[in-house]
């Protein structure tokens, strides 16, 4: 709890490794100014360690927040109270974003 308070607080002085403050600070960027974006933040990210794959994936998860949260807003979705919340991070936490506990059902066996 204390380093999520910290990074929701102010980045740059939680207690976030380098490389998660140099994503956290491309995350910032991809929210607020996408366009802007150049060759050199995604340099500045292999720098920190991070892949071109794992780059794609924080713009991917990114975007879809974004998506969501302006289709939720436009669309007239009602906001989940905070036990609604409570409950999520815990399944979250426990399974992942997984909607059940079940793993998937596997494809029958070839004959």
């Amino acid at each position: 709890m204390e380093l999520v308070e910290s990074v929701l607080k102010d980045v740059e002085t939680s207690q976030l490794s380098d490389a998660e403050k140099a994503l956290f600070r491309f995350v910032r960027k991809v929210n607020e100014n996408s366009v802007s974006i150049q060759p050199a933040d995604i340099e500045t990210l292999h720098a920190a360690g991070f892949s071109d794959e794992a780059i794609y994936y924080a713009i991917t998860v990114c975007s879809l927040f974004n998506f969501y949260n302006r289709w939720i807003d436009a669309s007239g979705v009602h906001p989940m109270s905070d036990e609604a919340h409570r409950m999520g991070a815990k399944r979250s936490a426990i399974h992942g974003y997984s909607r059940s506990s079940q793993p998937p059902p596997q494809p029958p066996p070839k004959e």
